[in-house]
């Protein structure tokens, strides 16, 4: 009988660091076959894919690295963030370009959300946004998660993984 594929609860029911390092060595893997730079852009993860990513296999060859951009002023100032609400899919995207930008990578990810407890930008605690750029089409995709401040960091750092090997693989 073949095994079914896990679902996405399964998915982030397991442990936070052994799908991030399994996701970040699919970015090694997928970025070394193709030849491209990666970099992030984060505010609620705080740096959390940016360690994933570091920890990889070969990550001095295709991680430009990233920046963590928690404060408002930070994400308009030096990523040119429109002004407005910073927990929306338009800084999530404006997050990915200006990170790619900066950093001369060929790919960028970017996380932006409210991690709770209180509402941010009247966005409800858990609602996320992660985003990546290839410099042809960006992507945009919300999550609503649920649980704790820290819950919602680490989960949002894993989609966002998540969908950084979805845009690389749809390179081959």
């Amino acid at each position: 009988m073949e095994a079914e594929e896990p679902t996405i609860d399964q998915e982030r029911a397991r442990p936070a660091d052994e799908r991030h390092e399994e996701l970040a060595g699919r970015v090694a893997e997928l970025a070394r076959r193709h030849g491209v730079t990666v970099a992030v852009a984060e505010s609620l993860t705080g740096g959390n894919i940016a360690v994933a990513l570091a920890a990889a296999e070969s990550a001095s060859e295709w991680f430009r690295g990233s920046l963590v951009a928690y404060a408002s002023e930070v994400k308009h100032d030096v990523l040119d963030v429109p002004d407005g609400p910073v927990v929306s899919p338009e800084a999530a995207e404006a997050m990915a370009s200006g990170v790619r930008r900066l950093l001369a990578a060929d790919v960028a990810v970017s996380a932006t959300g409210a991690g709770g407890p209180d509402a941010q930008d009247g966005r409800e605690p858990g609602t996320v946004f992660v985003a990546v750029d290839d410099g042809v089409q960006p992507q945009v995709r919300q999550l609503d998660l649920d649980g704790e401040p820290r819950e919602v960091l680490v989960t949002a750092a894993g989609e966002a993984l998540a969908l950084l090997v979805e845009r690389l693989e749809a390179r081959s």
